[in-house]
């Protein structure tokens, strides 16, 4: 579902650039060259209908970004990443075991009383 969810998100954003790109600025915009040609469409005619197209697509966009947003945090765990004190150290290891071989005793497994002298 994520995914799906990811993947319109994602055609809603490049449709938004494009239809923003589109739009006639200041300067002119891409593709919306002026002239007073006979078209289908007049220049306010457009206009219009790209902003009504551009309000389409944010509100999907927007829409999306929430649903993303839910399905991240509920998918989440509790920890966070900056919790570092957290972690439990891991056990000591213990040294492997042979049959028929004994390790000489370490001086910290010596007792804290040496042994009575003869």
């Amino acid at each position: 579902m994520e995914n799906v969810i990811l993947t319109v998100h994602l055609i809603l954003a490049l449709l938004l650039i494009g239809v923003v790109l589109l739009q006639r600025s200041e300067g002119g915009g891409l593709g919306m060259g002026g002239g007073g040609g006979g078209g289908v469409m007049t220049g306010r005619q457009a206009a219009n209908a790209l902003s009504k197209l551009t309000w389409i697509f944010a509100i999907g966009f927007i829409i999306t970004s929430i649903s993303l947003t839910v399905i991240a945090a509920r998918n989440a765990s509790t920890a966070s990443v900056v919790d570092i004190g957290t972690v439990e150290a891991p056990a000591p290891a213990t040294p492997p075991t042979l049959p028929g071989l004994t390790l000489p005793a370490l001086p910290s497994d010596s007792p804290a009383t040496p042994p009575p002298a003869n």
